[in-house]
């Protein structure tokens, strides 16, 4: 078993995500939290000051998760290893969850964390246009908040999506990545418009059931 490293301000902030991404902040207890990371409820007020703080600071992590995983992604060119993306991002606390649940809890700071998407996206998509991964724009902040506002949507709805789909985006997909082919193959033809035809290949071929032939021949 490996050990975990993690001081124990980040167990509680991990295990706050998990609670969160579980049952929603508002009907998450600090007792909850304190009982998922094995200290005592006062450490975590030590730690965090408040349940409100201790959410802010999740936002931050989630934020930051995204940040490094889609900059690495960006940066890679086409070298990208869409699995090991993959792998990475499902190494910590469940991101995916998390947003789904805390988008919707009404939240003050849920502006400030779409912000930070945002401006994130910004960022890496800009690495993306510089290393082939995505297409020149002419709007490069507003593709930013768009894309970032259709992902987060997702999110948002994806028990909508798993149904009409039959994909549950929320889910891990590090051990099964073909399990998502149903959602990402579409997907794939949508985003045709601002990836380009070589990072379209690479997703496809990690992740499409039946990727067409041309796509496996240029690998």
């Amino acid at each position: 078993m490996r050990s975990d490293d993690r001081t124990t301000a980040a167990r509680i902030r991990d295990a706050a995500i998990e609670c969160f991404a579980a049952a929603g902040v508002a009907a998450t207890s600090i007792r909850t939290i304190a009982a998922r990371a094995d200290v005592s409820p006062a450490l975590v007020i030590h730690h965090y000051g408040s349940k409100e703080d201790l959410r802010v600071a999740c936002d931050e992590h989630v934020a930051a998760i995204i940040r490094e995983v889609k900059g690495k992604a960006m940066a890679s060119g086409a070298s990208f290893d869409p699995l090991a993306a993959l792998a990475r991002q499902s190494e910590g606390p469940p991101a995916n969850k998390y947003l789904a649940r805390t988008l919707v809890d009404g939240s003050p700071h849920v502006a400030e964390l779409v912000d930070e998407l945002v401006e994130d996206a910004l960022a890496y998509t800009e690495i993306g246009v510089q290393t082939g991964m995505m297409t020149p724009t002419r709007y490069p902040r507003e593709r930013a908040a768009i894309l970032t506002i259709w992902a987060l949507g997702g999110l948002v709805l994806h028990e909508h999506l798993a149904r009409l789909v039959g994909v549950d985006i929320t889910e891990d997909f590090s051990t099964d990545p073909k399990a998502i082919s149903r959602y990402m193959a579409p997907a794939l033809e949508i985003a045709g418009g601002y990836i380009t035809q070589t990072t379209k290949e690479l997703m496809a071929q990690a992740f499409v059931e039946d990727a067409p032939d041309e796509e496996k021949e240029q690998s």
